[in-house]
Protein backbone atom coordinates (compact mmCIF):
# COMPACT_ATOMS: atom_id res chain seq x y z
CA UNK A 1 0.00 0.00 0.00
CA UNK A 2 1.22 3.58 -0.66
CA UNK A 3 3.02 4.86 2.58
CA UNK A 4 2.54 9.10 2.97
CA UNK A 5 5.86 8.84 4.94
CA UNK A 6 6.48 12.53 3.99
CA UNK A 7 3.64 14.13 5.61
CA UNK A 8 -0.60 14.49 5.10
CA UNK A 9 -0.25 13.09 1.97
CA UNK A 10 -3.60 12.10 -0.49
CA UNK A 11 -4.67 8.89 -1.11
CA UNK A 12 -7.27 8.04 1.15
CA UNK A 13 -6.88 4.54 3.38
CA UNK A 14 -3.13 5.36 3.74
CA UNK A 15 -3.23 9.02 4.27
CA UNK A 16 -5.90 8.18 7.15
CA UNK A 17 -3.62 5.84 8.65
CA UNK A 18 -0.83 8.09 8.39
CA UNK A 19 -2.16 11.16 9.74
CA UNK A 20 -2.73 8.74 12.72
CA UNK A 21 0.65 7.94 13.14
CA UNK A 22 1.89 11.04 12.42
CA UNK A 23 -0.24 13.06 14.76
CA UNK A 24 -1.10 15.00 11.83
CA UNK A 25 -4.93 14.21 13.30
CA UNK A 26 -5.46 17.62 15.39
CA UNK A 27 -4.50 19.69 12.07
CA UNK A 28 -6.51 17.27 9.68
CA UNK A 29 -9.97 18.28 12.15
CA UNK A 30 -8.40 21.79 12.26
CA UNK A 31 -8.44 21.91 8.61
CA UNK A 32 -12.28 20.22 8.24
CA UNK A 33 -13.62 22.48 10.81
CA UNK A 34 -12.13 25.43 8.66
CA UNK A 35 -13.80 23.96 5.48
CA UNK A 36 -17.17 23.34 7.40
CA UNK A 37 -17.32 26.89 9.22
CA UNK A 38 -19.37 28.48 6.45
CA UNK A 39 -21.53 25.50 6.84
CA UNK A 40 -21.99 26.31 10.01
CA UNK A 41 -22.04 29.63 10.42
CA UNK A 42 -24.95 29.68 7.89
CA UNK A 43 -26.98 27.08 9.47
CA UNK A 44 -26.83 28.98 12.52
CA UNK A 45 -27.58 32.39 10.69
CA UNK A 46 -30.47 30.42 9.31
CA UNK A 47 -32.14 28.89 13.02
CA UNK A 48 -31.43 32.51 14.79
CA UNK A 49 -33.61 34.83 12.13
CA UNK A 50 -36.28 32.11 11.00
CA UNK A 51 -38.74 33.49 13.75
CA UNK A 52 -38.23 36.62 11.78
CA UNK A 53 -39.24 34.91 8.45
CA UNK A 54 -42.85 35.61 7.53
CA UNK A 55 -45.23 34.36 4.65
CA UNK A 56 -46.52 37.59 2.91
CA UNK A 57 -49.61 37.13 4.16
CA UNK A 58 -48.35 36.77 7.74
CA UNK A 59 -46.35 39.77 8.17
CA UNK A 60 -46.56 42.90 10.63
CA UNK A 61 -47.21 46.21 9.11
CA UNK A 62 -44.57 48.34 8.95
CA UNK A 63 -44.05 51.93 7.12
CA UNK A 64 -41.32 50.32 4.07
CA UNK A 65 -40.64 47.59 2.53
CA UNK A 66 -37.47 47.16 1.02
CA UNK A 67 -37.01 44.93 -2.09
CA UNK A 68 -33.26 43.63 -2.69
CA UNK A 69 -32.44 43.84 -6.26
CA UNK A 70 -31.79 40.11 -8.18
CA UNK A 71 -30.66 40.31 -12.21
CA UNK A 72 -32.40 42.02 -15.29
CA UNK A 73 -32.20 41.08 -18.88
CA UNK A 74 -31.27 42.89 -21.38
CA UNK A 75 -34.68 43.89 -22.34
CA UNK A 76 -35.57 45.22 -18.86
CA UNK A 77 -37.47 42.43 -17.81
CA UNK A 78 -37.37 41.09 -14.88
CA UNK A 79 -35.85 37.60 -14.07
CA UNK A 80 -38.20 35.14 -12.24
CA UNK A 81 -36.25 35.64 -9.05
CA UNK A 82 -36.31 39.54 -9.37
CA UNK A 83 -39.95 39.42 -10.53
CA UNK A 84 -40.94 37.43 -7.65
CA UNK A 85 -39.73 40.10 -5.01
CA UNK A 86 -41.08 43.25 -6.66
CA UNK A 87 -44.87 41.05 -6.69
CA UNK A 88 -44.13 39.99 -3.11
CA UNK A 89 -43.91 43.75 -2.24
CA UNK A 90 -46.66 45.20 -3.81
CA UNK A 91 -49.10 42.86 -2.25
CA UNK A 92 -48.03 44.32 0.72
CA UNK A 93 -48.41 47.12 -0.42
CA UNK A 94 -51.96 46.75 -1.78
CA UNK A 95 -53.00 44.84 1.50
CA UNK A 96 -51.95 47.72 3.52
CA UNK A 97 -49.02 45.95 5.25
CA UNK A 98 -46.46 48.53 3.95
CA UNK A 99 -47.18 52.19 2.84
CA UNK A 100 -44.06 52.99 0.27
CA UNK A 101 -41.25 50.75 -1.02
CA UNK A 102 -37.80 51.34 -1.38
CA UNK A 103 -36.03 48.99 -4.87
CA UNK A 104 -32.56 48.48 -4.24
CA UNK A 105 -30.01 47.60 -6.52
CA UNK A 106 -27.06 47.48 -9.04
CA UNK A 107 -27.65 50.81 -11.33
CA UNK A 108 -23.74 50.95 -11.76
CA UNK A 109 -24.22 51.59 -15.92
CA UNK A 110 -26.57 52.98 -18.10
CA UNK A 111 -26.94 49.66 -19.70
CA UNK A 112 -27.88 47.74 -16.76
CA UNK A 113 -30.56 49.23 -14.12
CA UNK A 114 -32.37 46.80 -11.77
CA UNK A 115 -33.87 49.60 -9.17
CA UNK A 116 -35.62 51.72 -12.52
CA UNK A 117 -36.84 48.76 -13.88
CA UNK A 118 -38.45 47.42 -10.74
CA UNK A 119 -40.02 50.36 -10.13
CA UNK A 120 -41.45 50.78 -13.90
CA UNK A 121 -42.99 47.06 -13.10
CA UNK A 122 -44.46 48.19 -9.79
CA UNK A 123 -46.30 51.25 -11.19
CA UNK A 124 -47.34 49.46 -14.07
CA UNK A 125 -49.09 46.87 -11.18
CA UNK A 126 -50.75 50.00 -9.74
CA UNK A 127 -48.76 51.25 -7.08
CA UNK A 128 -48.35 55.35 -6.64
CA UNK A 129 -45.28 56.71 -8.03
CA UNK A 130 -44.98 59.04 -4.93
CA UNK A 131 -45.10 55.36 -2.77
CA UNK A 132 -42.19 53.99 -4.47
CA UNK A 133 -38.41 54.89 -4.21
CA UNK A 134 -34.82 53.66 -5.74
CA UNK A 135 -31.80 53.18 -4.23
CA UNK A 136 -29.53 52.95 -7.53
CA UNK A 137 -26.63 52.03 -5.49
CA UNK A 138 -27.66 48.61 -3.88
CA UNK A 139 -24.99 47.16 -5.74
CA UNK A 140 -24.41 44.19 -2.59
CA UNK A 141 -27.03 43.21 0.31
CA UNK A 142 -24.46 44.82 2.81
CA UNK A 143 -24.53 48.23 0.42
CA UNK A 144 -28.35 48.03 0.85
CA UNK A 145 -28.84 47.62 4.25
CA UNK A 146 -26.44 50.09 4.97
CA UNK A 147 -27.72 52.99 2.90
CA UNK A 148 -31.30 51.73 4.38
CA UNK A 149 -30.15 53.01 7.69
CA UNK A 150 -27.73 55.76 7.03
CA UNK A 151 -28.90 57.47 3.76
CA UNK A 152 -32.56 56.94 3.66
CA UNK A 153 -32.52 57.03 7.65
CA UNK A 154 -35.15 54.03 8.07
CA UNK A 155 -35.56 52.75 11.31
CA UNK A 156 -37.31 49.51 11.05
CA UNK A 157 -38.73 47.81 7.67
CA UNK A 158 -39.88 44.31 6.32
CA UNK A 159 -37.05 42.92 3.83
CA UNK A 160 -38.63 41.65 0.84
CA UNK A 161 -36.50 38.37 -1.02
CA UNK A 162 -36.45 34.82 -1.49
CA UNK A 163 -35.61 32.12 1.46
CA UNK A 164 -32.47 31.09 0.48
CA UNK A 165 -31.21 35.44 0.94
CA UNK A 166 -33.04 36.42 3.66
CA UNK A 167 -31.13 34.87 6.30
CA UNK A 168 -28.36 36.85 5.02
CA UNK A 169 -30.46 39.73 4.73
CA UNK A 170 -32.12 39.88 8.60
CA UNK A 171 -28.55 39.69 9.94
CA UNK A 172 -26.81 42.71 7.95
CA UNK A 173 -29.55 44.82 8.43
CA UNK A 174 -30.17 44.10 12.24
CA UNK A 175 -26.39 44.93 12.75
CA UNK A 176 -26.33 48.16 11.40
CA UNK A 177 -28.96 49.03 13.60
CA UNK A 178 -32.16 48.67 11.76
CA UNK A 179 -34.98 46.95 13.25
CA UNK A 180 -36.04 44.37 10.90
CA UNK A 181 -38.23 41.05 9.88
CA UNK A 182 -38.50 39.46 6.32
CA UNK A 183 -40.93 38.50 3.83
CA UNK A 184 -40.70 35.01 1.95
CA UNK A 185 -40.80 36.09 -2.03
CA UNK A 186 -40.43 32.52 -3.27
CA UNK A 187 -43.28 31.79 -5.33
CA UNK A 188 -42.21 28.98 -7.56
CA UNK A 189 -39.12 26.43 -7.86
CA UNK A 190 -36.14 27.91 -8.90
CA UNK A 191 -33.94 26.40 -11.35
CA UNK A 192 -30.91 27.50 -9.65
CA UNK A 193 -31.88 26.88 -6.25
CA UNK A 194 -28.99 24.56 -5.63
CA UNK A 195 -26.53 27.14 -6.85
CA UNK A 196 -28.13 29.87 -4.55
CA UNK A 197 -27.95 27.45 -1.56
CA UNK A 198 -24.01 27.47 -1.94
CA UNK A 199 -23.27 31.27 -2.79
CA UNK A 200 -25.25 32.32 0.40
CA UNK A 201 -23.15 29.75 2.35
CA UNK A 202 -19.89 31.69 1.38
CA UNK A 203 -21.91 34.91 1.56
CA UNK A 204 -22.97 34.67 5.29
CA UNK A 205 -19.72 34.48 6.20
CA UNK A 206 -18.57 37.23 3.78
CA UNK A 207 -21.26 39.59 5.41
CA UNK A 208 -20.05 38.81 9.42
CA UNK A 209 -16.82 40.05 8.64
CA UNK A 210 -18.85 43.27 6.44
CA UNK A 211 -21.01 43.95 9.56
CA UNK A 212 -17.71 43.85 11.80
CA UNK A 213 -16.10 46.33 9.62
CA UNK A 214 -19.04 48.76 8.94
CA UNK A 215 -17.15 50.05 6.23
CA UNK A 216 -19.33 52.25 4.14
CA UNK A 217 -20.01 51.29 0.99
CA UNK A 218 -18.65 53.17 -2.23
CA UNK A 219 -21.79 55.10 -2.79
CA UNK A 220 -23.14 56.83 0.13
CA UNK A 221 -24.57 60.46 -1.32
CA UNK A 222 -26.50 62.68 0.91
CA UNK A 223 -29.82 62.07 -0.13
CA UNK A 224 -32.60 63.47 1.97
CA UNK A 225 -34.33 61.05 4.44
CA UNK A 226 -37.36 58.95 3.93
CA UNK A 227 -39.86 61.72 5.83
CA UNK A 228 -38.90 64.09 2.81
CA UNK A 229 -40.03 61.87 -0.20
CA UNK A 230 -39.89 64.68 -3.14
CA UNK A 231 -36.15 65.12 -3.27
CA UNK A 232 -35.88 61.50 -3.24
CA UNK A 233 -35.32 59.30 -6.79
CA UNK A 234 -38.96 58.49 -8.56
CA UNK A 235 -39.79 56.54 -11.26
CA UNK A 236 -38.80 58.83 -14.40
CA UNK A 237 -36.07 60.75 -12.74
Amino acid sequence: MDSLGRGCGFTIISGVKSLLRRGCLTGFIGIMLLAASPILWRSAVKVYYHRDMYAPTEAPQHQVAVVFGAAVYGNGRLSPVLRDRVDTAIALYEAGQVERIIVSGDNSSSYYDEPGSMMAYAIERGVDPADILADRAGHRTYDTCYRAGHVFEIESAILVTQAFHLPRALLTCAALGIDVVGVTADRRPYRDAGWYEIRETAATLVAAWDVMRREPPPLVEATPPLDQPTTLQFAGD
